[in-house]
C-alpha cells in the first residue's frame, strides 16, 4: 500500500488544528511547518504525533506550501489546511485511489465549506473544486501570496467524497480573513501591473454581489446566502480600493 504524509502550514492554529489533526490519523506521517505561532499550534501538533519544522518568516501562502512539500517523504501527499478535515468517507476513497492509481498524478475534491455555521452549497462556493492529494515530485504551488494555486506534472483524477472546510466560524472571522485576502489580493494585482478606480471597485463588487446571490443561486442557501453574498461583495470592493490606493490609475 502506498504511504501518504499529510502537510499542514499553521500560524496561531490551536482552535482548528486539533480537529485537523485527528481527521488525519488515518495518514503514514503529517508534517506541520509553523509561521512562529504565539498560542500552543506548536504544543498540540507534537501531541497529536505530527513532527513539526519551523519557519519564522513568511513568504506567502504558495512558496510557505511548497517548503512543507519539502518535508514530505511518503509516496503520496495530502495538502490540507488547519480549518479543512478529511471524513472518514473520504480517507477510504483516498486509500483506493492511491492503491491503484494508474497514470493518474494528483486528484481533486469537492470542497464543502461552512459559513457561520451553515454548509453553503450555492453562490460559487461548491463543489469549489481542489486538488490537494498527488504524487509526491509530481507537484508544487505557484509563489502566489494568497489564492495560490497546485500545479501538477501529469493527468488528474476527480475524487467524489467531501473535504470539509469549517472556514468562518462568526462574522469576526469575517470581517479579519476579509481585511487580510483583500490586501494580499491588491498586492497580487498591483504586482501583476493592474490598475483601479473607485467607479471600478464599486462595480466589481455589485457585480461580485449579483454573480453569488443570483447567478449562482447564493439565496438557495437562506439568510446566510444573501449574507455571504454580501461579504464577498465587500471583499471585493475593499480589494479593488486597496489596488486603487497603490496602483491609482493613469
Amino acid at each position: 500500500m502506498p504511504s501518504i504524509c499529510a502537510v499542514i502550514i499553521t500560524l496561531n492554529e490551536e482552535r482548528n488544528l486539533p480537529e485537523c489533526l485527528a481527521s488525519l490519523a488515518w495518514c503514514e506521517r503529517v508534517v506541520v511547518l509553523d509561521s512562529g505561532s504565539r498560542d500552543r499550534t506548536v504544543e498540540l501538533a507534537r501531541q497529536a504525533g505530527a513532527r513539526v519544522e519551523q519557519s519564522p518568516d513568511w513568504p506567502g501562502f504558495g512558496a510557505q506550501k511548497n517548503r512543507a512539500l519539502e518535508l514530505a517523504d511518503c509516496d503520496w501527499v495530502l495538502s490540507i489546511d488547519a480549518d479543512e478535515r478529511v471524513s472518514p468517507a473520504l480517507a477510504q476513497e483516498i486509500r483506493a485511489a492511491v492503491s491503484d492509481p494508474g497514470a493518474t498524478a494528483a486528484f481533486s475534491m469537492p470542497r464543502l465549506s461552512s459559513y457561520c455555521g451553515q454548509f453553503m452549497r450555492h453562490g460559487g462556493w461548491y463543489p469549489d473544486r481542489v486538488l490537494r492529494l498527488f504524487r509526491r515530485g509530481k507537484a508544487r504551488f505557484s509563489d502566489d501570496l494568497v489564492h495560490e494555486k497546485l500545479l501538477v506534472d501529469g493527468p488528474v483524477g476527480r475524487l467524489r467524497e467531501d473535504l470539509l472546510h469549517i472556514s468562518y466560524r462568526s462574522l469576526d472571522d469575517v470581517l479579519d480573513k476579509m481585511n487580510r485576502y483583500s490586501s494580499a489580493g491588491a498586492q497580487k494585482a498591483a504586482a501583476a501591473g493592474r490598475r483601479a478606480g473607485v467607479l471600478g471597485a464599486l462595480l466589481h463588487s455589485l457585480w461580485a454581489f449579483a454573480r453569488a446571490y443570483v447567478l449562482r443561486r447564493g439565496f438557495l442557501d437562506g439568510r446566510l446566502g444573501f449574507v455571504l453574498a454580501c461579504s464577498i461583495a465587500h471583499e471585493t470592493w475593499y480589494r479593488y480600493l486597496k489596488l486603487w490606493r497603490l496602483a491609482p490609475p493613469r
